[in-house]
């Protein structure tokens, strides 16, 4: 599917296009996001977007990061929409790719933490302005 800035979900009660940001890292920003593990994590991202139904709108992957902005429905949060990312891919990685555990303690391939911002049509400082001048309009 083509992006589209006006892209909205309809549910029975809502209309909705909840777009966020999200980076995430390796355990101790290690530069391995390349290759075999690059095509693999990218694999992974793309199925588990089709399985939940989510809308991948970018995807880039970096040797220490990956950047993904993803359209999620409003019954699902961010913080589970990131825990199911990092984890199922985790756990994928490591299996396939057993050389990873030299460097990894503990049982993750990902640092604790996410960074995650929503992504609108319209900035903020304009939205709060329409807000503000409602009953101007009226």
């Amino acid at each position: 599917m083509k992006y589209d800035k006006s892209f909205k979900w309809k549910s029975a009660h809502s209309i909705h296009r909840l777009c966020y940001h999200i980076v995430f890292i390796p355990k101790y920003r290690k530069h391995i996001m390349y290759g075999k593990v690059c095509q693999r994590l990218s694999e992974l991202v793309y199925q588990a977007c089709k399985t939940n139904k989510w809308f991948l709108h970018e995807f880039e992957i970096k040797e220490d990061h990956v950047h993904i902005m993803i359209q999620i429905p409003p019954s699902i949060s961010v913080a589970k929409t990131v825990m199911y990312l990092k984890g199922g891919t985790s756990r994928i990685i490591r299996q396939e790719f057993p050389e990873l555990q030299e460097w990894l303690w503990g049982d993750s391939l990902w640092q604790d933490g996410y960074f995650a911002e929503t992504s609108g049509r319209i900035d903020e400082k304009k939205l709060r302005e329409y807000i503000r001048k409602q009953w101007e309009q009226e």
